[in-house]
């Protein structure tokens, strides 16, 4: 047996040397756009406007696409003018071959601005394995959904997971939305069908910059909610979103949240710190109150990362001294040989980190 098991490594190297798996690739998808050796593929197969500057996306994806849950994350790989692009976005399982991307143009975004204006019926996006923690409890309770923007998506993927189990008909699930105009709110339909189907499932959408304009997320909306100590919450949207609907829910009986964009340059973080980078044995001047990610960049340091969320962790790495700024929430972190996600901190101090 274990002359069979060593015989078998000296074959599989002899494979892997022969087989060039960009070249199997090349010639599967001539036959089957879709069909790969080793990449989870997807097809466009409907593009539909969602909202302002939003489209969903309908993919037939292939046999290598990992669904991931309700409330997770893709990375998703695209190519724009011969340079290839990774962002992170929740997809909404349709059915067993399909998902719906739903993307929101950003101001000066290469990916999502290709994705919403020149993405087409046919063209193929490559996936990442799923991640993230913002899951549905195992546990049925009252569920109390808070979104701000593009934060909706995954709510609607929470939903519609939802929708295919008794546990929609059976629990309170009440939906608060916030966008900036009429012309933004996307899924109003689906959260119509929603509520016509499961009395239970109520929604309300606030619009903060109409002529009438709504409130933003404060104490009057929580008086609102009974036996919060009792409810699941899920709060996705930027920093400044979550972070207020963490300060009013964070004693729910399970509070959830993601953010999906960081706090602006406080006025008194300004200046600059020096980073020294072990690994590469480098030391580089960056400014304070900026993402350390970006400012590696911008000294042509390229780290390791992805979805620029501080969901995915690829960005990880040690921090051995210094204090640094969490741009999400705000904390702060001066204690050493602590774990560091560089996309979503910014340097307080002179730092040294394993990078």
């Amino acid at each position: 047996m274990h002359v069979l098991e060593k015989a078998k490594k000296p074959l599989n190297a002899l494979k892997d040397s022969v087989i060039d798996v960009n070249a199997v690739n090349f010639w599967l998808q001539k036959f089957n756009p879709l069909w790969s050796g080793n990449q989870a593929l997807g097809k466009i197969v409907q593009k539909e406007n969602a909202a302002n500057e939003m489209v969903s996306l309908t993919i037939q994806v292939n046999r290598l696409f990992k669904f991931g849950l309700a409330g997770q994350h893709h990375p998703v790989f695209i190519t724009v003018n011969g340079i290839r692009y990774e962002r992170t976005y929740s997809l909404t399982k349709l059915d067993d071959q399909h998902v719906l991307l739903t993307v929101k143009k950003v101001n000066a975004g290469i990916a999502s601005s290709w994705l919403v204006e020149q993405a087409q019926v046919e063209d193929i996006i490559e996936f990442g394995q799923p991640f993230g923690d913002m899951t549905l409890a195992k546990a049925p309770s009252p569920l109390l959904l808070l979104a701000a923007g593009s934060g909706i998506t995954p709510m609607l993927s929470m939903l519609k997971s939802l929708s295919q189990t008794k546990q929609f008909a059976e629990q309170p699930i009440q939906l608060m939305y916030w966008v900036k105009n009429h012309v933004d709110a996307a899924f109003k339909a689906r959260f119509e069908e929603f509520a016509h189907r499961y009395p239970n499932f109520q929604y309300q959408i606030f619009f903060t910059q109409e002529e009438h304009a709504d409130a933003r997320l404060n104490e009057s909306y929580a008086a609102k909610i009974e036996n919060i100590a009792g409810h699941t919450v899920y709060a996705c949207g930027p920093s400044g979103f979550v972070a207020q609907a963490e300060a009013l829910f964070g004693h729910a009986q399970c509070f959830m949240s993601e953010a999906f964009s960081m706090s602006t340059l406080a006025n008194d973080e300004i200046g600059f710190v020096n980073i020294t980078l072990t690994k590469s044995n480098k030391t580089v001047s960056i400014p304070k109150g900026q993402s350390i990610l970006a400012s590696l960049e911008q000294q042509n340091v390229k780290p390791a990362h992805g979805c620029r969320m501080g969901i995915c962790n690829k960005c990880v790495c040690n921090k051995a001294e210094g204090a640094t700024k969490n741009l999400l929430n705000g904390a702060q972190n001066a204690e050493p040989g602590n774990t560091l996600k560089i996309c979503v901190n910014s340097a307080q101090s002179d730092l040294v980190i394993d990078l």
